[in-house]
């Protein structure tokens, strides 16, 4: 059978204040449309399929209408796991009723292992876990964990035991693997370093599906990250091509396939003069990018000519005036709300040019000059 393997959808995820939705709606209607052309059988999802425990509602329809026509018009069976980001409780309401059309969920370790038994293979579910999990869901095994990797080795060895002979073993889980190449947006798997195991916590498995990490990659011959299906941050995922992997359990070959992006990420670095007049590609200039002025402040006049070149700019970083190398990076939606409050310009004007913070008496006699300024326009 073949099997396609993708993870970290975050769905409901922003940047600043742009939502992503028509991004991951993008991606969404992308993968389905590899399911149908390469003929897949199940898909497996490692994970982080929501940005935030408590999804939004606009969130919930995207994994909705995206489960319902994988299973429901496909009738192609999908298997899903709970990352760190997920809330495992709601993630997996129904999670019984719903895999009799074919919708399998594990949101929590359970003592008994979660498995889904095909033809010629098994697909074990993990989802994420922690130490105290572990210890609670095997209370007998309490003394036996001492860190995350004794965790893994003891709900992972249940899992072993389980093995059906004669069948491949693949594996679902939501891992932080030591040595694994993190992103920018990675931003939880880098704080919680002290989450990491070694790769060896799941020998014994033909394929093991991972989330977790965001940029595509092999970690061993039988270990891999799919990676997301489109980037969330700028820096390392600007060059990454995302994709999903596809899986042959017959031979258990497995290929690499491109998800295109609505929007690509890239940073665009010169003079003021040249960030306005870039020699990168149109869909670049479309895509979402980050400015970077190299030899004058920003401010929003800058930003407004910024925005006529770049529709979708995110990010703008310019020079301070304090010294050579000084530069102060703002979100667009930062700089867009200091238009609508002129004390707030004056706050961040005397932050970034005369490096002092603004007492009550200089805001007062701020606020004292406009209003005498607004008296004399009127």
């Amino acid at each position: 059978m073949r099997l396609l393997h993708t993870s970290d959808w975050h769905l409901g995820a922003a940047d600043g204040e742009r939502s992503l939705n028509e991004d991951q709606r993008f991606f969404i209607d992308e993968i389905i449309r590899i399911i149908e052309r390469e003929k897949v059988d199940a898909v497996l999802i490692a994970g982080d399929v929501y940005d935030r425990s408590v999804a939004s509602a606009e969130a919930i329809r995207l994994y909705d209408d995206a489960v319902t026509r994988i299973c429901g018009d496909l009738g192609v069976p999908v298997c899903i796991i709970a990352g760190n980001h997920d809330g495992p409780e709601r993630l997996s309401t129904c999670s019984g009723l719903l895999s009799w059309v074919g919708l399998h969920i594990a949101g929590a370790l359970t003592r008994s292992p979660q498995v889904v038994s095909f033809d010629d293979a098994e697909i074990f579910l993990l989802p994420w876990i922690t130490e105290e999990k572990v210890k609670s869901v095997f209370p007998e095994e309490r003394d036996a964990v001492s860190g995350i990797e004794d965790a893994y080795r003891v709900a992972v060895n249940r899992m072993r035991a389980a093995f059906t002979p004669g069948k491949r073993h693949i594996l679902i889980a939501h891992a932080f693997i030591t040595n694994a190449e993190t992103s920018t947006s990675d931003r939880a798997a880098e704080i919680g370093f002290a989450m990491q195991v070694p790769v060896s916590v799941f020998d014994g498995f033909d394929y093991v599906a991972l989330g977790h990490i965001h940029k595509p990659q092999d970690v061993s011959p039988t270990v891999r990250y799919s990676g997301t299906p489109m980037p969330f941050s700028f820096g390392r995922e600007e060059g990454q091509e995302k994709s999903v992997t596809i899986v042959d359990t017959q031979t258990m070959s497995r290929r690499i396939v491109p998800v295109p992006l609505l929007h690509r990420r890239t940073t665009i670095t010169g003079t003021f003069s040249e960030v306005l007049h870039p020699t990168c590609s149109e869909s670049e200039r479309n895509g979402y990018v980050r400015a970077v002025v190299t030899d004058s402040y920003l401010g929003l006049e800058a930003l407004s000519e910024l925005r006529r070149v770049y529709p979708n700019l995110l990010e703008a970083n310019g020079r301070t005036f304090e010294s050579e190398s000084g530069s102060v990076t703002m979100t667009v939606q930062e700089l867009e709300r200091l238009a609508d409050d002129p004390v707030s310009v004056f706050r961040y004007f005397c932050r970034e040019e005369l490096d002092v913070s603004p007492d009550e008496r200089l805001t007062g006699l701020f606020e004292k000059a406009m209003a005498s300024a607004e008296g004399v326009q009127a």
